[in-house]
């Protein structure tokens, strides 16, 4: 069975979408459209722009959906998942993607989402890391023993969770971290604590913008980042939709399911290869490729 997964902040890249735009009339003309709809020449940054650029949560977040989305629609006939799945932002562009939303409101949700981010990290000095090389339950025993707020963020693959939270409690968490053993326990160049309680002022701003939204019935399940279990009810899949911004992402889990759900081929839409390493190192036996 084939699923279709779509990648998250940090996949963007100089350049990412140019070729789409320009052999293509149908990426053309949905680019133009979200130039539109942003209020500013998004494709600019995208295709010329610099890495700084790319960086800034309001560009990036709606450059890597973009970029994904488009791609899925120019396929065609070849766009038949039996099920989706995105990572963070790209649950996004998975449900946009697979039909429960249209790509207007999709690209909307996705620059409130960032916008919304992007306040709550100026309003609260946070930050998130990468532990290396302990159990899930390790990683969650060392955060609930900190005095500060920390805690898990993405479980991405076996043996590497990231976690989220104020510096201090981050600091704290990597140094028992390194303690318990793990391989590495490194700050990431994030701007702010996602996936965590200190992003409850976007999640309660999203919230509003989701509430208000059209959502239909995807053409397959959506596996979703906060139960990992498969969704195609609109309602659940907005009450799972808002629900992570503060709740980590359990692509491990999503990915274990989709597996024993049936899924032997994964294909990544979007940009870089991040979710196809992911794949392999929670199961090298399934097929994975990806298409930018």
């Amino acid at each position: 069975m084939k699923a279709f997964v779509f990648p998250g902040q940090g996949a963007q890249f100089v350049g990412m979408g140019k070729d789409l735009y320009e052999n293509n009339a149908t990426a053309k003309e949905m680019f133009e459209k979200a130039n539109e709809i942003l209020g500013f020449r998004i494709t600019d940054l995208m295709f010329n722009g610099t890495e700084e650029d790319l960086r800034q949560t309001k560009v990036t977040q709606p450059a890597i959906f973009l970029h994904s989305v488009i791609l899925a629609k120019t396929l065609g006939e070849e766009f038949k998942p039996d099920m989706v799945a995105g990572h963070s932002l790209g649950e996004f562009s998975a449900l946009t993607a697979a039909g429960a939303m249209k790509f207007e409101d999709g690209l909307r949700l996705v620059a409130i989402r960032a916008m919304a981010m992007q306040k709550a990290c100026e309003a609260q000095p946070s930050t998130m890391a990468a532990i290396l090389g302990l159990t899930n339950e390790q990683v969650e025993e060392i955060c609930a023993s900190i005095d500060a707020i920390v805690a898990p963020a993405n479980y991405n693959c076996p043996g590497q969770v990231v976690i989220s939270g104020v510096e201090e409690g981050i600091d704290a968490a990597c140094e028992k971290a390194l303690a318990a053993g793990a391989r590495r326990a490194m700050k990431l160049k994030v701007g702010g604590a996602f996936h965590s309680p200190l992003m409850q002022p976007a999640h309660d701003e999203l919230a509003a913008a989701i509430n208000a939204a059209e959502f239909s019935t995807p053409i397959c399940p959506v596996y979703q980042n906060v139960d990992a279990l498969p969704h195609t009810n609109p309602e659940e899949i907005k009450k799972n939709l808002i629900a992570q911004l503060t709740a980590p992402v359990r692509w491990t889990q999503l990915t274990q399911k989709m597996i024993e759900d049936g899924a032997n081929d994964f294909t990544e839409l979007g940009p870089g290869s991040v979710l196809q390493g992911l794949v392999k190192k929670i199961d090298r036996s399934v097929a994975t490729s990806g298409r930018q």
